[in-house]
């Protein structure tokens, strides 16, 4: 049985890459809890949203565009929030895992993944960050991953763009405290996302990480979206410059 919490009701909820992988689950999680949901992609979603309308009887807010252009995030965010209200939920989850060896990596590939996964995490913060304080009190939720945590090679310039959100979430819990905003992060581990299922995961890759988990069970996109329901909810009111691990116990922190 999955928890309800009432206070997700009418809030307003933008997410980054809303519309495919963990974050259509979150779409689909936080209407389901009645929330107003805008999201940021830059494939055309209007089949899904046609979907999420149906399942719900409310529909999301699509708002197409490329998160590392930063006019547009930004103006995305603000659209946000004249269509649903200040925005007291933000989830950057948009990220890009590409594999590259060491020698390959171009300048320009790393400022492309860095632009992806961490650069656009910090200007959709700074620009909630306003109408979180004017609202009193906000959530915002990074995901970062454990593939840092576990020193995986071949996608380097990716684990160094998700330790950098942990440090960069703690440091802005702190900033934001005051405000009554909170700052937490979530690292998932290997979420089999159909991107993952056809780019990556082997029968021989799957197999060796399962071994790795102390669940015995492959993750799904649907298993992340609790947890995160939980970090937008008042039930985690005291929670905050935290990196909450989200991955059948393959890491241990703590």
């Amino acid at each position: 049985m999955n928890a309800h919490y009432a206070d997700l009701k009418d809030s307003s909820v933008y997410i980054t890459g809303g519309g495919s992988g963990i974050g259509a689950a979150l779409t689909d999680g936080f209407l389901a809890q009645g929330a107003k949901v805008a999201f940021i992609g830059r494939s055309d979603a209007t089949a899904f949203c046609d979907a999420m309308e149906a399942k719900h009887g409310r529909r999301p807010l699509f708002l197409q565009g490329d998160i590392t252009d930063m006019d547009r995030l930004k103006g995305s965010i603000d659209a946000a929030a004249e269509a649903h209200g200040p925005i007291t939920t933000l989830i950057s989850n948009a990220a890009n895992d590409k594999r590259h060896t060491l020698e390959e990596l171009s300048p320009d590939d790393w400022d492309w993944m860095q632009a992806i996964n961490l650069k656009a995490y910090y200007f959709a913060t700074q620009a909630v960050a306003p109408m979180m304080r004017d609202a009193g009190r906000g959530s915002i939720i990074n995901f970062s991953s454990i593939s840092y945590m576990m020193g995986l090679g071949g996608l380097s310039a990716y684990t160094a763009a998700n330790a950098g959100i942990t440090g960069m979430t703690r440091s802005h819990a702190r900033e934001l405290g005051p405000d009554n905003i909170r700052v937490n992060a979530i690292a998932p581990g290997w979420v089999l996302t159909q991107k993952q299922l056809d780019m990556w995961a082997t029968p021989k890759d799957l197999e060796d990480h399962l071994e790795r988990q102390c669940l015995k069970q492959h993750l799904k996109p649907e298993d992340v979206v609790q947890p995160c329901l939980f970090l937008a909810s008042q039930s985690s009111a005291a929670m905050t410059a935290q990196c909450m691990v989200v991955d059948g116990g393959v890491v241990f922190t703590g």
